[in-house]
């Protein structure tokens, strides 16, 4: 009796062993399935930018997944539809910047327009936020935004208005335009480099920037965005600039 109570205990503890191997291998195969592509050295004059934290570190206010999706899918594919576009054109040797200017309202070069200006819009996005950002404005810039919108409580319901309202696709923005600081919206590709006014922070509208975390949710992403994520001294910098 207790050599057969013996053999079915191994039996079954080998089973057991045996479904849990099984399990994990499907878990590490479904999970191969879904995590964003791996980087892959540039074949033109651009390459995906290095994130300046973590995928993890914009989270509660935007997760890991999304993160990883945006920038690993996303991001990376205008990389290299620029690159490949760029192929044999006289414009292969300029600047993103230039390339924009270049392009805008070009018919001719639309699809390049696109993707170069999708390129520098989510390099300029991603070190728009910070872990632990967010609030308000400090030092000079604090004080700026409240003499341009008469109050920092001002700017924010302006800036989440254009996040919240721009229909479709797109971009809300900071900038400066003639020295004074407003909220300007974006459709699709099109930032303010291309309209002649200096960018100071953005917002990613659309939806693969939010839906994976928020659904329908537009409000809440723009929400946590102001509340948690802003990186004003990004913000201060680009305003500085010349």
């Amino acid at each position: 009796m207790s050599s057969n109570v013996t053999r079915r205990s191994f039996i079954g503890t080998g089973i057991a062993a045996l479904a849990a191997a099984n399990l994990a291998q499907a878990e590490k195969k479904k999970s191969a399935s879904t995590a964003p592509p791996a980087p892959v050295a540039p074949t033109g004059p651009f390459s995906l930018m290095k994130l300046p934290y973590a995928e993890s570190a914009l989270a509660p206010g935007i997760s890991a997944n999304t993160v990883g999706f945006h920038y690993g899918k996303h991001h990376h594919g205008y990389v290299n539809k620029t690159n490949t576009l760029l192929k044999g054109t006289d414009l292969a040797n300029k600047s993103l910047e230039d390339i924009i200017k270049a392009t805008y309202n070009r018919a001719d070069k639309t699809a390049l327009y696109d993707n170069a200006a999708q390129l520098w819009n989510h390099n300029f996005y991603w070190q728009s936020m910070k872990p632990r950002g967010g609030g308000s404005a400090p030092g000079e810039l604090g004080k700026k935004i409240a003499a341009d919108f008469g109050s920092f409580e001002a700017f924010a319901k302006e800036l989440q208005t254009a996040a919240t309202g721009q229909f479709g696709s797109g971009w809300a923005w900071l900038v400066e335009d003639a020295g004074k600081l407003r909220v300007i919206k974006t459709s699709n590709a099109d930032n303010p480099i291309a309209l002649g006014k200096k960018p100071i922070i953005t917002i990613d509208v659309w939806e693969h920037a939010y839906y994976l975390d928020y659904k329908n949710l537009r409000v809440d992403y723009v929400k946590a965005y102001l509340d948690s994520l802003v990186n004003w001294d990004f913000a201060a910098a680009n305003l500085a600039k010349a």
